[in-house]
């Protein structure tokens, strides 16, 4: 028996374990490969974090 037909009989037997290894499969790909790709692209640089006065200002309505 070869190991296709072995997949095959093992993915009608146990569909839901196949399920969970192709979830834990993209789970595992995605931070492996997205991120390099998007830290590449330099997308993900951080943003500057306002004043904490301005925060306080804008949430409160009042002007300093």
């Amino acid at each position: 028996m070869g190991v296709i037909e072995k997949l095959k009989m093992f993915v009608v037997q146990e569909p839901v374990v196949v399920a969970s290894c192709l979830i834990a499969g993209v789970g595992l790909f995605l931070p492996a490969v997205v991120r390099p790709i998007l830290d590449s692209m330099e997308t993900s640089k951080q943003v500057p974090q306002p004043a904490l006065s301005d925060v306080v200002a804008g949430m409160t309505g009042k002007k300093q």
